[in-house]
């Protein structure tokens, strides 16, 4: 059995912690295109690696966007600057 174990190691602990986010879009307008979901995957990407965080996996549809995120246990799951990040990439169009 020589699987790899993909369990996080911090200095003091060992951890897997997940977390699925949903940004709804006011008044679930239908403003995510595929362009914008491509621009977000970017931006997401890119604050989950300032985080020391991990995008799992993430899709969306007109009205909404999905993302899974892995992040070590000193990040607070509310993730503000994924939704700061994304208003101001998306703000003219929401």
């Amino acid at each position: 059995m020589s699987k790899k174990n993909d369990i996080r190691h911090g200095r003091h602990c060992v951890f897997k912690m997940h977390v699925h986010l949903i940004f709804v879009a006011k008044y679930r307008r239908k403003v995510f295109d595929a362009d914008a979901i491509n621009r977000l995957r970017t931006i997401f990407a890119k604050v989950c690696a300032d985080f020391e965080a991990q995008r799992i996996e993430m899709d969306g549809e007109d009205d909404h966007v999905h993302l899974l995120v892995e992040y070590p246990p000193k990040v607070a799951v509310s993730f503000p600057a994924l939704n700061g990040g994304a208003y101001r990439a998306l703000g003219h169009m929401i």
